[in-house]
Order: C-alpha cells, then structure tokens, then sequence
C-alpha cells in the first residue's frame, strides 16, 4: 500500500547543461524532421538563438539528476515491479542549447488501486533556466505491482 505521507516529500534534483550535440542526437533519434532542432542556421532563421530544446528533452535531463536508488528507497519501491505508467509536460518557456536547467521533483500524489494490488506514485518536477526563469513542469507517474 502507498504511503499518503509521501505527498510533498522532496525526490531532490540538479542542474545541467544543454549541450547542442545532444540535442541533435535527441532529434536524429525521436525522428524530429523539423530542422531547427539540428541546424543552429534553421533556427536561428526561425528566430531562435541557437538550437532550442526538443520536445520530451527535458524527461532525459531530469533522468541524469535524479538518484534512482534515493528515490526508490524513499518511496518504498522496487525497480523490477515499477512501469512508467505516464508521462505530461507544461512548457512555460523555450530552453536553448548553453541553458544550464535546474530540476527539482516532488511527490505530488500517491493512490493504490485493485484493492492494493497496484501503487501509483505522481511525481512533479519544476524546471527553471539560469535566470530563475520557470522553463517548464514534468509530471510523471510510476506504478509498482505489488504481492
């Protein structure tokens, strides 16, 4: 059963730089056919200064600042019984190639269904740039089949 106790607990977090090699790699790979997210002279003919950040990025940022064991610890899971079960984004502004982005994740809620036999965790995470600028807010859910 899940623990109600957990909501608002903090799951930590990091900073990390956007590099435009990545990005390019991302875009290759998630089949991105808009240029400007591989050529700097497309996007910046776009009107961007330089590659902006594709989306669902942000996912594999946060990925590398969060402790996967810390978290799991915290919330009492276990990595081979736990699916990603879903995943949204809320962009407030661009992000760019040179951001160094911040990331921050909370439990935001927790619930079980099938009389106890599956727990859902509902993480939220706040993305802000180097300015302190509110980039965006990653929701995702985690579910752990249980017994």
């Amino acid at each position: 059963m899940t623990d109600k106790n957990l909501i608002g607990q903090s799951l930590g977090g990091g900073s990390v730089e956007v590099e435009k090699g990545r990005l390019r790699f991302f875009a290759k790979a998630t089949g991105q056919r808009n240029s400007v997210y591989s050529d700097e002279s497309a996007a910046r003919d776009a009107g961007h200064p330089t590659l902006p950040v594709p989306p669902t990025f942000l996912m594999c940022l946060n990925s590398e600042v969060q402790d996967l064991e810390y978290t799991l610890r915290t919330l009492k899971m276990d990595l081979g019984r736990i699916l990603h079960a879903e995943q949204a984004f809320e962009y407030h502004r661009m992000a760019y190639a040179g951001d160094t982005l911040s990331f921050e994740t909370k439990v935001a809620d927790v619930y079980d269904k099938k009389g106890g036999a599956l727990s859902f965790v509902v993480n939220e995470t706040r993305v802000t740039n180097q300015k302190g600028e509110h980039v965006a807010d990653l929701r995702g859910t985690i579910v752990q089949r249980n017994g």
